[in-house]
C-alpha cells in the first residue's frame, strides 16, 4: 500500500474528530512494534490514544529459565544447536552470558534462516545431534512443523526440536485476566491472523467485550486499524473487523492448519511476564517424539524465574513503556542489551531505540 499524504491527512483527522477521550490499544504483534516506531505514528496521534506494546516478539516472550536451559545444552559434546539469529543475543540469568558468547568460546552454534536449513545441517552432519531452536508464534509453527516432516522423511534421526512455539490466544486473554489489565482494544496481529483466519480473534468482543481489527503493517493500514477501534469505542459497540484482507481471509489458511495438527498438540507453557499459562505452547505429538529435543535431552526448566533487573516483562504486558525502564540507554542498548526487548528486530525497547527521534 503506497502512502498517501491526504488519505493519512484524512484518516487523522478522522481519528481526532472520532476519539471520545483517553483510549489505550495495545498492538500484539513484534512486526506492528517495529512499524509504529518507524513511521513515528505515535507522535501523530491525538495525545487521548496510547499505544501499547503486547506480548508479540516470540524471543521476547521466552523465559530467561529456557535460554539458561539453552546455554547448558549448548556445552554438550556433540551438539549443534540451529536457531534464527535474535536467539542468539538473548542473555541468560547471568549477565553477558548468550549463544553468542558461548559460540566463542567454541560451542557449536548456527544462524540458520529457516527450519529446514537445520535439517540439511543435520544431514550434512550425520556425527553430530542438531537441536532447532522452534521459537514463534502460528505465523512459524507451520514452517517448523514441516521441517521436522522434512527430517522424518529423509531419516535425519539426529535432527531435534526444541519447540518453544507458542499460541496468541492463550496468552491475550491471560493479559486480559491481570488485576492491572487496561486496554481498551487491541490490533491484532495480521501474520498471525493470515494463518488462523480473522476469525481467530472473534473471542476479544464476543467474550470481552473488547474492540479487534486485524490490521497490516503499512503506515496506513495501522493508521486505518486505529480509525475503525476509535470509531467502535466511541461508539460502544465492539467488534471485529479486517482491515487486512488483502493477506488474511476470515478462515485463515487450511492448508498451514493442517501441517500444524498433524505435528504439534497444545501444552501448558511459560512467557516472560504472564507465567505458565495452559494450553499456550506447542509440543510435537506422540508419534513423532524421537525428534522432541526435551525427551531426547531430558531437557527441564521447572523451577521459579530467575529475577534479573531487566523489565521486559512488564514491558510486553503494557505495564511499562520502555523508555521508563530505568536500565533503557543506561545500563540496556543494543551494543550491551541486558534483555530481549533490546535485542530482538521486533523487541519494543530496540524499536524505542533505534527510532529515538520519534518517541513521545
Amino acid at each position: 500500500m503506497p502512502w498517501d499524504k491526504k488519505r493519512t491527512q484524512a484518516l487523522l483527522a478522522k481519528i481526532g474528530e472520532t476519539v471520545p477521550g483517553k483510549i489505550r490499544l495495545m498492538e500484539v504483534c513484534g512486526t506492528h512494534t517495529m512499524a509504529i516506531a518507524r513511521a513515528g505514528i505515535k507522535t501523530m496521534l491525538p495525545d487521548e490514544i496510547r499505544l501499547l506494546s503486547g506480548p508479540g516478539c516470540p524471543v521476547c516472550v521466552t523465559p530467561p529459565q529456557a535460554i539458561d536451559a539453552c546455554l547448558e545444552l549448548s556445552t554438550q559434546s556433540g551438539v549443534i544447536l540451529a536457531s534464527y539469529g535474535d536467539m542468539l543475543r538473548v542473555p541468560g540469568s547471568r549477565a553477558g552470558d548468550s549463544l553468542l558468547r558461548r559460540r566463542a568460546l567454541g560451542a557449536r552454534i548456527e544462524t540458520v534462516y529457516s527450519p529446514v536449513d537445520a535439517v540439511e545441517l543435520a544431514l550434512k552432519n550425520p556425527e553430530r545431534q542438531v537441536v532447532f531452536l522452534g521459537v514463534g508464534f502460528e505465523t512459524t509453527a507451520p514452517g517448523t512443523a514441516a521441517a521436522v516432516l522434512t527430517a522424518k522423511e529423509k531419516g535425519a534421526h539426529n535432527f531435534t526440536l526444541w519447540s518453544m512455539l507458542k499460541r496468541v490466544e492463550p496468552a491475550l486473554r491471560a493479559l486480559i485476566r491481570m488485576e492491572d489489565f487496561a486496554v481498551d482494544g487491541f490490533l491484532c496481529p495480521g501474520h498471525v491472523a493470515s494463518i488462523l483466519g480473522a476469525e481467530g480473534f472473534a473471542f476479544l468482543p464476543a467474550e470481552y467485550g473488547l474492540p479487534a481489527v486485524v490490521a497490516g503493517f503499512e503506515p496506513e493500514d495501522i493508521l486505518c486499524a486505529v480509525s475503525r477501534l476509535v470509531k467502535q469505542i466511541a461508539e460502544k459497540h465492539p467488534r471485529l473487523e479486517n482491515e487486512y484482507t488483502r493477506a488474511v481471509s476470515q478462515k485463515g489458511n487450511r492448508l498451514a492448519q493442517n501441517m500444524m495438527e498433524r505435528c504439534f498438540e497444545p501444552r501448558g507453557d511459560r512467557w516472560r511476564g504472564l507465567g505458565t499459562i495452559a494450553d499456550s505452547g506447542l509440543k510435537l505429538r506422540p508419534e513423532l517424539e524421537d525428534f522432541d529435543a526435551e525427551k531426547r535431552f531430558q531437557i527441564r526448566y521447572d523451577g521459579a524465574e530467575t529475577k534479573t533487573p531487566c523489565r521486559c516483562g512488564e514491558v510486553i504486558t503494557g505495564r511499562l513503556r520502555p523508555e521508563d525502564c530505568p536500565l533503557f540507554g543506561k545500563r540496556c542498548t543494543p551494543e550491551d542489551p541486558v534483555g530481549p526487548c533490546m535485542v530482538s528486530s521486533e523487541g519494543a525497547c530496540a524499536a524505542a531505540w533505534k527510532y529515538a527521534d520519534m518517541r513521545e
